[in-house]
Order: structure tokens, then C-alpha cells, then sequence
């Protein structure tokens, strides 16, 4: 098999390259290493096999057309992107060219090049929008959604929100039509919380491992100043650990005379949710801190709660997720500290 990863040096490309090496198939690599860590990343890459890299834009038709009939790949797994709803907000234009252009450009070329290979692409649970319309309890730890408490389905209407939603939710739209009027093998992610190694975490994404970070920063005493959140700190997500997701997009290829053209929220359910103060008090227990915050206004269109209804996903290609929270941020803690 033949795979092009494009992101490949980011935290989720970076991992699942490193499963196509060790399974002896063929990976090219596209990535213009803008993000943080993706040259560790990348030569970390190296370190365990042979592979061609790309150091291309996703926003550059040539380049991707370039890197689509080169690799004459089997498999795209389409991660490059903006990431973060702050830098959308500051710069809309940058977040557009990069997941609108970026997402057609990989579109256009495989439906000219390499029509028969399998698209995967990382969309996001931001699609739904605010979720403001819903009710929500209050606990001492967290937001509880009304009416959702075993999570959030694909059912759930659409609604684009910030220049993050509408840039991912535009690309998230366009690989699945692409499977109805062109006949290509899309499959559409829209995820939850994702964390594990290989993902350097900033302030504005990744937080699972930010708040591992400042947690291992204040036990060692580099930390002199609290960290900040924003809003109260009830927010909820499901999290999802690296090696899970790795399993769900190998299992959804697999499978992919089920999964053609459908979309499916992906995280790790009920079970394996958290809010930040639930987060907190995991670390705090874990490492003997006491996590000391500033509280910042409420961001921009983020949502109370996200909790991903998985059903679908375990229904279409029997896949759910086998690592929980807690072992989970054992081996995130573990990470961040080598790192």
C-alpha cells in the first residue's frame, strides 16, 4: 500500500506514519514544518524508516498536484490545516486558504490523478457550532447537556460557526460531495479532543497536553506565575487517545465499501470525558501540584460541552476506543516529561 499523509509531520501524521513504516507500506510525507514541532517530528520520522518527504504548502495546487501524481498514492490521510479557532479569528484569510484552498487542492488532484485511492479527512466537532441552543446543568465540575448525555451524533444539524467552523465545515462538505458527484472514496472525522506523544501542544491547541505541561512546569518550579483558562473551567470534552485514533482510521479504510461518502464523530464517548477541573484534579492527585489558574472571559463560539456519540463508528467498522482517560494522560505525563 501506498500512503500520502499531508501534515505528516504533525502529531497525528507523525504517529500515523510511523504505523505505516513499521508496517513495511510505502509513506510519503507532505508538510511545510510551519507548525510547532513538526522538525522533531520529522526527524524522528527518519529515524525509523524510508520515506519521500514533500517540504510543500497545502495551499499551492502545484505542490499537491505535484506530490498526488508522484506518490500515486492507495490511501491520502488529509491532516493538513489550521488548527486553532484563536488564530482563525485573528488572521481569516490564512485560515481559509489553508483548509478551503488546501482541502480542494487535494480534492481536485485526486480526482485527476489518483481517483481510485481512499481520502481521509480531520474534520472537527466545531461543524455543530456553539450548541448554545441546548440546556445545560451546572455541577461542581462540569457542564451536563440536557437531552445528550450519552453524546452527540452526526444527526445533530450543522451549523458553522467562527471562520474555524466554516473553513473546516466547508472542506468537511466538499469530501463528502466529491464522494456523491465524482465518485471518490471520502471518509469524513469530525473529532473530539485528540491527545498523545508526538504532539507538541501550544496555548491554543492540543490541551490535554498544554495543562500536562504547566502541571510538570509547576511541580519542577519553572512555572512562577498561575496559568490561564477561559470561562469557568466546566467545559467538557471527550478525549481520545493517539494510539485509538490510529485504529480508527486504519479500520475505516478497511472498510471503506461501508464508510464511503458518510461522516462520523469520533472521541472517546462518555466514559472517557473530562472537564478542565476534572483535568486539574486528575494532575493534581497524579503529581502532588496544586494547578494554579487566572480565569480569562469565555472564548468565542467554544462549546459548553462536546461529547461524541460514537455508536456509528462502532456500527459501520467496529471500531470504539480501548485506552481510557486515565491511562491515557499516564502515558501523555510520561511524554511531556521526556520531551
Amino acid at each position: 500500500m501506498r500512503y500520502l499523509i499531508t501534515g505528516g509531520c504533525g502529531f497525528l501524521g507523525s504517529n500515523l506514519g510511523a504505523k505505516i513504516l513499521k508496517d513495511g507500506d510505502e509513506l510519503f510525507v507532505f508538510d511545510n514544518l510551519y507548525r510547532t514541532g513538526t522538525e522533531q517530528n520529522l526527524e524522528w520520522l527518519k529515524s525509523l524508516g524510508k520515506f519521500k518527504f514533500y517540504h510543500s504548502d497545502i495551499r499551492a495546487y502545484n505542490d499537491v498536484e505535484y506530490a498526488v501524481k508522484d506518490a500515486r498514492p492507495d490511501v491520502v490521510f488529509h491532516l493538513a490545516g489550521q488548527v486553532a479557532m484563536t488564530t482563525s479569528v485573528d488572521n481569516p484569510r490564512f485560515d481559509f486558504e489553508v483548509n478551503v484552498m488546501g482541502g480542494n487542492n487535494v480534492l481536485e488532484a485526486v480526482r485527476k490523478y489518483a481517483p481510485a485511492a481512499i481520502v481521509t479527512y480531520s474534520s472537527t466537532n466545531k461543524v455543530y457550532g456553539d450548541l448554545e441552543w441546548i440546556d445545560y446543568l451546572e455541577t461542581d465540575t462540569r457542564f451536563i447537556a440536557k437531552g445528550y448525555e450519552n453524546g452527540f451524533d452526526e444527526k445533530v444539524p450543522l451549523n458553522f460557526q467562527s471562520p474555524y467552523g466554516c473553513s473546516k465545515g466547508a472542506t468537511d462538505q466538499y469530501m463528502l460531495d466529491y464522494a456523491k458527484m465524482f465518485d471518490l472514496n471520502t471518509i469524513v472525522f469530525r473529532h473530539s479532543s485528540i491527545f498523545g506523544g508526538r504532539q507538541y501542544a501550544t496555548s491554543d491547541q492540543g490541551w490535554i497536553g498544554w495543562f500536562v505541561k504547566q502541571a510538570l512546569d509547576t511541580k519542577s518550579g519553572v512555572l512562577k506565575e498561575p496559568f490561564t483558562i477561559s470561562g469557568t473551567g466546566k467545559q467538557v470534552r471527550d478525549v481520545l487517545f493517539a494510539d485509538d485514533l490510529i485504529s480508527c482510521y486504519f479500520s475505516a479504510v478497511k472498510s471503506i465499501e461501508k464508510t464511503k461518502g458518510k461522516a462520523f464523530n469520533i472521541g472517546g464517548g462518555v466514559s472517557n470525558s473530562l472537564s478542565l477541573i476534572e483535568l486539574f484534579r486528575s494532575l493534581e492527585n497524579t503529581l502532588g501540584v496544586e494547578m494554579n489558574y487566572n480565569r480569562l472571559p469565555v472564548r468565542q463560539s467554544d462549546q459548553r460541552v462536546f461529547i461524541a456519540d460514537i455508536n456509528k463508528a462502532k456500527e459501520v467498522f467496529n471500531w470504539s476506543p480501548l485506552i481510557t482517560s486515565d491511562a491515557g494522560l499516564k502515558k501523555m505525563i510520561e511524554w511531556v516529561s521526556e520531551s
